[in-house]
């Protein structure tokens, strides 16, 4: 294998340049994987030759042949790892996301396999956080969005039955948390419902925090168990010293910024993975482009969807 330039990128330029060559990209994907060498996935073993022309290794032990590929996110794809490598580049940095016709463009694919890679690094980007057993603690600000289409693109009976029952009809629910100068949580819920925000929040938040909501009645059953501040929006009251939601309304702004920019039609049954990248993203800010892309890289075993799951058609 080829030794690797003596610095890693810290932009895409840099990027571009520095996985140009397949051994360097080999070599970099297996020293993020195995810290102590490459390990067979089929039985453990780190008895190993290594086939230079095919970039594959051959475990001495079940006699097997491995690339750097198997067990991630990048298992069973054609593409070359240069392109893979700098379409988590792109993604990682990129704040209002980037759909897959762009992309496919910047790496030289089709759309569908853009879209295909786009999907899979979004599930290296997911933390599970919503399932965690670390909760967040100190400040919390919570709140609920929709996402739907918007009403003027509707037709005539379908924009009056939104404006019957609600602008909230048909949309998709998302409940987030964000702890004040950490990370912010969020996933699609059913409802809206009183017992259904609690939850959300006493699963992951520590009992006895500060947090603070609007005025929907759905959160007035926090006083128990929580320190409970709330402003009340429909009276214009937005700010009430260290009351408010300003922070986790930010992270709408930028979740809505990526879905009617970027993206213009996500399905709902995708929403979460969406949700995913933009909390990644998010929760990342403080880390330069390089560390962003590292992030991502961190994550990239033992994760696998096949594009079946993914369309519905198992």
């Amino acid at each position: 294998m080829s030794t690797k330039p003596a610095a890693l990128p810290t932009n895409l330029m840099e990027a571009v340049r520095y996985f140009a060559d397949p051994d360097v990209c080999v070599e970099f994907v297996a020293k993020l994987r195995w810290v102590d060498g490459p390990e067979c996935p089929a039985c453990g073993s780190t008895e190993h030759s290594y086939l230079t022309t095919r970039r594959l290794w051959k475990c001495k032990s079940c006699k097997k042949q491995y690339s750097v590929k198997k067990g991630t996110i990048f298992e069973d794809s054609a593409i070359s790892l240069d392109k893979w490598l700098c379409a988590i580049w792109l993604i990682a940095n990129a704040k209002n996301g980037i759909s897959s016709y762009e992309l496919g463009r910047s790496i030289g694919v089709t759309q569908k396999s853009a879209w295909f890679v786009l999907h899979r690094i979004r599930l290296a980007m997911s933390t599970g956080s919503f399932e965690s057993d670390d909760k967040l603690e100190g400040t919390i600000e919570v709140d609920e969005t929709f996402i739907g289409g918007k009403a003027n693109n509707m037709s005539n009976s379908a924009r009056k039955a939104r404006t019957t029952h609600g602008g909230a009809t048909g949309k998709t629910v998302i409940v987030g948390l964000v702890e004040r100068g950490g990370e912010v949580r969020a996933a699609v819920v059913p409802d809206t419902k009183a017992s259904t925000l609690r939850a959300a929040i006493d699963g992951n938040v520590e009992p006895g925090a500060t947090v603070y909501t609007d005025a929907y009645m759905g959160y007035r059953n926090l006083r128990t168990g929580y320190t409970h501040g709330h402003v009340d929006h429909s009276n214009r009251e937005y700010v009430k010293g260290d009351v408010h939601t300003n922070t986790i309304e930010n992270f709408w702004s930028l979740l809505k910024r990526g879905l009617n920019g970027t993206y213009i039609s996500v399905e709902p049954y995708h929403l979460f993975r969406y949700l995913d990248e933009r909390m990644f993203t998010f929760n990342e800010r403080w880390q330069d482009d390089q560390g962003r892309f590292l992030a991502v890289m961190a994550m990239v075993s033992g994760r696998r969807i096949t594009y079946a799951e993914l369309t519905g058609k198992l």
